[in-house]
């Protein structure tokens, strides 16, 4: 009995600092990240009609402190819980990247939709057959297994929101040297090869003129010839393992996806990019993306327009969150706001 009361309160504390910030000035920016959030899973339904339930609850956004975005999927059992499971996907925007122009919230969007896809132990499977396939190295094959959820997140950003997807990434990922060219046992792929697989992406989405530029930029930066602590199989295994492994997580068939690919599901065209191109330049001239384009899209329409210089942050801010926050559907009436319309 004591146990349950502890787990009740602490849910009621957990949903309640998820909530309460509804109710703040920070409403609107939050309201602009669930419809990114929407739209991303639209995208899916788009792509693969009946593979997410109509009913399933999309993520929902709330701000914490923290270095970097952030997600619990549904039905992750929480320690904060007392092992309670998550009932809906929550995504955490540290304070201050609560701006819609960083690609890094289409990166932890994914790792949901990998979830509610159930692909996630079929897509590990994959990659360690794959990767042990073409080396034969059993090592090599379990840190690529480790490293399947983060890939895939990064892969699938790129199939919502493009090249600039990739760049807001790597800017993410800009760590010192040091950081970026040593291995470290986990779930998170070496910053290196990390970005290495996004340029690699990019050429297989038909995007070479940006995966050249952005493969030059970052090994400018990091270069393995000057200093690295990684494993010599690790490094020397790369430009042979860094195509398969993109290869079978993005463009493979898998059953879980009715026998489509990623990039299947979720597509990302050249009129695509041109959409955001243009959206771009409506919010450098003081308008607002066109109507049509797709809220993944504007997350990549403003983070290019903030990298051009040619807009204030704070208005380009307001701008975007403005456009998003409007789609955002109605909240449902409140008890207070219902005995209010029937006192009148």
């Amino acid at each position: 009995m004591e146990r349950e009361i502890d787990r009740a309160r602490r849910a009621f504390g957990l949903f309640f600092e998820v909530f309460a910030q509804r109710g703040s000035s920070f409403a609107p920016v939050l309201a602009a990240h669930d419809v990114i959030a929407r739209d991303c899973y639209a995208a899916v339904r788009a792509g693969a009609p009946g593979l997410l339930p109509r009913d399933v609850l999309p993520p929902v956004s709330y701000m914490e402190h923290g270095y970097s975005p952030a997600t619990m999927r549904r039905g992750a059992m929480l320690s904060r819980l007392l092992g309670e499971r998550n009932p809906f996907p929550i995504v955490r925007i540290p304070w201050d990247r609560d701006n819609p122009w960083q690609p890094v919230i289409l990166h932890e969007l994914a790792h949901n939709l990998q979830a509610d896809m159930s692909i996630w132990h079929e897509n590990k499977r994959a990659v360690a057959r794959r990767v042990l396939g073409e080396c034969g190295d059993r090592r090599l094959a379990a840190i690529y297994g480790r490293w399947h959820k983060e890939i895939f997140a990064d892969l699938a950003a790129l199939l919502l929101g493009g090249p600039s997807a990739a760049w807001g990434l790597a800017q993410f990922l800009a760590h010192p040297g040091p950081r970026a060219l040593t291995y470290r046992p986990g779930v998170h792929p070496t910053g290196l090869l990390r970005v290495l697989l996004l340029t690699e992406m990019l050429r297989r989405m038909g995007f070479g003129v940006q995966a050249g530029r952005l493969q030059r930029v970052w090994l400018h930066l990091y270069d393995p010839r000057r200093f690295h602590r990684l494993p010599q199989p690790l490094l020397d295994s790369a430009g042979t393992l860094i195509p398969a492994v993109v290869d079978e997580i993005a463009f493979q068939t898998r059953r879980n996806l009715a026998h489509r690919a990623l990039a299947d599901v979720i597509a990302f065209r050249r009129e695509d990019e041109e959409a955001i191109q243009c959206g771009k330049r409506r919010l450098i001239e003081g308008r607002l993306p066109d109507a049509a384009l797709p809220p993944r899209h504007v997350v990549s329409a403003a983070s290019y327009a903030l990298n051009s210089g040619r807009i204030l942050p704070r208005l380009l801010s307001q701008r975007v969150v403005a456009r998003l926050a409007s789609q955002h559907p109605p909240a449902p009436p409140t008890l207070g706001a219902a005995q209010a319309a029937l006192a009148a």
